[in-house]
């Protein structure tokens, strides 16, 4: 599995892994312990987590979650430490991972939420954190180009 194979639905907690498209959308299956299966329909606002960003105040002005997700595997393994943490708390950890993250546009619930993301990757599939995976994933997608 690899990222972009992993999405998040508007309004609704966890994520779900891309199984194929159909007629009226697409179908999902949780990535939990109930594999439970969903047809998202067009109405319904479904996001790639290969094509989500975390807003910078570099040139570039975001860093894709992937690369985030990553240098926290190979920093924490797992351990984060956040479990009941504070607004601050998520601010230094994400100040901690991503330094030139932007402050003003990044909330605690946005951390918090990337937090709960990568516990769910790491207990689902963790190969997608491999670093090795995710550079292979980027050349894939840079010849395409």
């Amino acid at each position: 599995m690899e990222f972009k194979d992993i999405a998040t639905v508007a309004g609704k907690p966890g994520l779900y892994k891309v199984l194929k498209p159909s007629r009226s959308g697409v179908i999902l299956e949780s990535l939990d312990e109930k594999k439970g299966k969903l047809v998202v329909g067009a109405a319904q606002r479904v996001s790639l987590l290969s094509e989500i960003s975390i807003y910078t105040l570099t040139e570039e002005g975001a860093s894709p979650l992937q690369d985030i997700m990553v240098k926290i595997e190979k920093e924490f393994q797992g351990d984060t430490g956040l479990e009941g943490a504070d607004k601050e708390e998520y601010q230094a950890f994400m100040k901690h991972i991503l330094p030139e993250f932007d402050e003003d546009r990044v909330y605690a619930s946005d951390v918090k939420k990337l937090i709960n993301w990568y516990h769910i990757i790491r207990t689902q599939c963790p190969e997608v954190l491999d670093e090795e995976t995710g550079k292979e994933d980027n050349k894939t997608e840079e010849e395409e180009k």
